[in-house]
């Protein structure tokens, strides 16, 4: 095992792998890292591991030769061995040379180790277990830990690469949606009465704006009832109708939310995969959320966001660039990094964010362009 700041690619790379068993919204900032690896191994073959599902937000892109997904146990006990072991046994018949690694947990050390690369890259953690550092041939001496708060959470794992002499000039996470997706995506709108910005025909195509107003954390949510209130401004001043996103288990509040909005609110959560949201997405004029994957989905997509943050630091995660805002609580004690106040699972900064300056930042996003 080395330490250092700087390295050198290996000579010949036939096949690279790049672990991130993070979060969505971890995936999607490691775009820029995923692009760099594959620019300077130009005659290898880039794979990627991620979690269960996510896979399906990266199977359009022509750089990734392939992906790994790390499946969730199912069954009897039995069974699901039996289902691990094949999974692990095609997984080391990869034989992969060179691996990275861009998490700082010990589920994809093992996962690196595993595929026997002689040639095995991270980050050092200073407070990890005795033998999480041990299972990498090479690891990065961090020597910024507060990048992230001025050049985004691409940074995070561009620092990695970075020391191996890879350039990475472009820090800005892009997703690749086929066509075919952009299509298929398109008619289930058009069946639901919706026309994205610029189509033609009866319906306006004046287009539309995507809410995730929802998270697997409650203390990460704005308050319901303030979301009704943005979908019928919307219609009112601006005659636009919203699309709510997000994941099948929360279905039945968007369903409910739908209902009781006196505008016009169309419920899409859990009707589409990640590689349809990500067209779904990017075929809205504008994205509102919370601390949530949807905000960092529809950046790496080019729409421009409004991300709503409470307890958590927008500096860390929110999406970078002049098309995208984040509103904030002016409160003193936000951001706390903490799971809401008094342990109640719901947070009063939150709480305290009003209608209207998420109105303004919405009046300044429908005025931006798109990227390209």
């Amino acid at each position: 095992m080395i330490i250092g700041e700087r390295f050198e690619l290996p000579g010949k790379v036939r096949k690279a792998l790049i672990i991130q068993l993070g979060d969505i919204g971890d995936v999607v900032w490691s775009l820029p890292a995923f692009r760099a690896v594959s620019a300077a191994l130009p005659r290898a073959q880039v794979y990627l591991l991620v979690r269960e599902g996510v896979g399906a937000l990266l199977e359009d892109d022509p750089a990734i030769a392939g992906i790994f997904e790390v499946q969730r146990r199912r069954g009897g006990l039995i069974k699901g061995f039996t289902a691990q072991l094949a999974f692990l046994v095609r997984f080391r018949r990869a034989r992969f040379d060179l691996v990275f690694d861009l998490r700082a947990d010990e589920r994809g050390a093992f996962m690196a180790r595993l595929t026997g690369a002689p040639y095995r890259a991270s980050l050092a953690v200073k407070d990890a277990p005795w033998f999480r550092n041990r299972l990498f041939t090479h690891l990065v001496h961090p020597t910024n830990e507060n990048i992230r708060l001025r050049l985004g959470a691409s940074e995070q794992t561009l620092r990695i690469v970075r020391q191996f002499g890879i350039p990475t000039p472009d820090t800005d996470p892009r997703l690749v949606v086929s066509p075919a997706v952009v299509t298929r995506v398109r008619g289930v709108l058009a069946s639901r009465g919706i026309r994205p910005a610029g189509d033609g025909g009866s319906g306006g195509g004046q287009g539309f704006v995507t809410l995730s107003p929802f998270s697997r954390w409650a203390y990460k949510e704005w308050p319901l009832g303030n979301w009704r209130e943005v979908g019928a401004w919307l219609h009112r001043e601006y005659d636009l109708p919203t699309v709510l996103v997000g994941s099948a288990g929360e279905r039945p509040r968007a369903e409910a939310l739908a209902k009781d909005c006196p505008a016009r609110m169309i419920d899409m959560a859990g009707e589409t995969t990640l590689g349809e949201l990500a067209a779904l997405l990017s075929l809205s004029r504008l994205h509102v959320g919370v601390d949530t994957a949807a905000p960092h989905i529809a950046a790496a997509v080019g729409t421009p966001t409004i991300s709503i943050y409470g307890p958590s630091d927008w500096r860390d995660w929110a999406p970078v660039g002049d098309q995208h805002q984040v509103v904030a609580a002016e409160m003193d004690c936000s951001p706390c990094h903490q799971k809401g106040c008094d342990g109640q699972g719901r947070s009063r900064c939150l709480e305290s964010i009003s209608v209207g300056s998420v109105q303004e930042a919405i009046s300044r996003g429908l005025s931006l362009p798109r990227s390209a």
